[in-house]
């Protein structure tokens, strides 16, 4: 009798975890493996730091990378940004909540501090926080964003701009503008455009004006030549439709350019739609973003083997949508993934490194300590620093 009333309670209570509207499942195919599997870097010997690309997968948890993994090149297969030979963890709360957003997330590396969800490089007291970005360019490197959601968005904007809510987009925009950045890769014409500000300000004639080269396609990307670019690719976040380029190729050009200082740079690029994907609880769009950022990576790293004194980091502000790898069919084709949320949970991050000093990012430490550290190594100064009122 006992047994059969365990066996009621647990199956009421499947029954209802089934009618939460808060738990989603999808099935994802198992791809055959790939044939030739990338094989893992090897440490390199910890030489002066000259240039850090810092790659963030906006929401990207374990189980965004290893869902990734499977669909794209199987269960044997391997990502680019598996390669790396030294991986640890990041906890992530913010000063306010113990489920951080983006932009306390991304102000934790660019300013190596706590602060309040949706703060944009300042802290809980509204200060001024200098960030790595802006250490870099006093130092005379040169530096550069790149993201697939507007570039006036809470990751990137966390680097170059200094306001009190990620909302104020076309604050953050105006603020660029005195940065110092050479390169702006994304979407977010809205921001910059006179006709589509509230305040009618040409922030695109502002940018021209001190010598930025206007691009608002890929063609138009691969045939810039200038030292300074602003791509603004799409009105907000990317829609992978025609003439937007991939990460990879705004990856590439940011390099190219950027490498062109012999003081060296610091790169940001950021996956910000696999973020997308799990808030809708959509594994189709988050495997789709997977793939466009590790292709990114790739390319990162490939730069980083031949030039030798390159730093490059990959990992994520936080996980989002809980997704968690449940159970496979049983003819092995497909993978059940399983949501828990619609927004960000506190689940640490992984993190990944090659180049120089990579042995700093094993193990476990806090968001704050990557931007320290990274400070640190470029040889820019020594995160947190605050600007006086």
């Amino acid at each position: 009798m006992r047994f059969l009333a365990k066996i009621i309670l647990l199956s009421l209570f499947a029954l209802s975890c089934q009618q939460n509207d808060t738990y989603k499942t999808e099935n994802i195919s198992v791809a055959q493996n790939q044939d030739e599997i990338p094989e893992k870097l090897p440490l390199v010997e910890d030489t002066e730091i000259k240039n850090i690309i810092l790659m963030i997968g906006d929401g990207t948890g374990l189980a965004q990378i290893s869902s990734g993994q499977i669909a794209l090149v199987g269960p044997d297969g391997m990502l680019h940004m598996q390669t790396l030979p030294v991986a640890g963890f990041v906890k992530t709360h913010s000063s306010d909540n113990l489920i951080t957003d983006s932009a306390s997330g991304a102000t934790a590396y660019s300013c190596g501090i706590k602060t309040y969800n949706g703060a944009i490089a300042v802290n809980p007291d509204v200060e001024v926080c200098k960030t790595i970005l802006e250490l870099a360019e006093e130092a005379g490197l040169s530096t550069g964003l790149v993201a697939t959601s507007s570039i006036t968005h809470a990751t990137p904007a966390s680097f170059a701009a200094h306001v009190e809510q990620r909302s104020m987009e076309e604050e953050i925009a105006y603020d660029f503008l005195d940065s110092g950045v050479e390169v702006f890769l994304g979407g977010g014409m809205e921001f910059f455009s006179a006709d589509t500000r509230s305040d009618s300000l040409d922030l695109l004639s502002e940018f021209q004006n001190e010598g930025y080269q206007l691009l608002v396609n890929d063609n138009e990307l691969n045939t810039a030549d200038n030292s300074k670019l602003l791509g603004l690719f799409a009105n907000g976040g990317f829609e992978r439709t025609e003439g937007e380029p991939s990460t990879t190729m705004m990856t590439k050009k940011a390099i190219e350019v950027l490498s062109m200082n012999e003081e060296g740079f610091f790169l940001m690029v950021e996956g910000s739609q696999i973020d997308w994907g799990g808030h809708g609880n959509d594994s189709d769009y988050v495997i789709n973003e997977v793939q466009d950022f590790d292709d990114a990576v790739k390319a990162a790293l490939d730069f980083a083997q031949q030039d030798g004194e390159t730093l490059v980091i990959v990992t994520a502000d936080h996980e989002t949508g809980g997704m968690t790898l449940q159970r496979q069919t049983a003819e092995g084709d497909s993978l059940e993934i399983f949501w828990t949320s619609g927004y960000h949970t506190g689940v640490p991050v992984p993190i990944a490194a090659y180049g120089p000093y990579a042995t700093e990012f094993m193990g476990w430490q806090d968001n704050t300590e990557v931007g320290q550290k990274m400070s640190e190594l470029l040889g820019v100064g020594s995160l947190p620093i605050y600007l006086e009122k």
